[in-house]
């Protein structure tokens, strides 16, 4: 089974920056395009970026210019840089393949509050 090992997280002013890591258990090549969710209190998850394996990325039209998805398929890892945190931008961060599979990672705690 694959599992996903979210990092990164944690507290932050408004405008300042994060990068968030997914440590896959097995090799990001063989599970194709991989995506960053979030789920906010009261809320339902959605999608916020997505890489492909040839490396196409796509981003929700509220991140646009201020997230930035990575992936390296030697280190089976995918990031998403954070730049230019707003109030809005809390919620669990979690990554998976595009589209999801099943099992859910734990997620990492993204706060942005002065």
């Amino acid at each position: 089974q694959v599992q996903f090992v979210e990092s990164g997280g944690g507290l932050v002013q408004p405008a300042g920056s994060l990068r968030l890591s997914c440590a896959a258990s097995v090799r990001l090549f063989n599970i194709g395009a991989m995506g960053w969710y979030r789920q906010a209190p009261g809320k339902q998850r959605e999608l916020v970026a997505r890489i492909g394996s040839s490396g196409s990325t796509n981003y929700a039209d509220s991140v646009k210019g201020r997230f930035t998805i990575s992936r390296d398929n030697v280190k089976n890892t995918v990031y998403l840089q954070m730049n230019s945190l707003k109030p809005e931008d809390t919620a669990v961060y979690y990554c998976n393949r595009n589209p999801p599979l099943t099992y859910w990672g734990q997620g990492t705690q993204v706060t942005v509050s002065s």
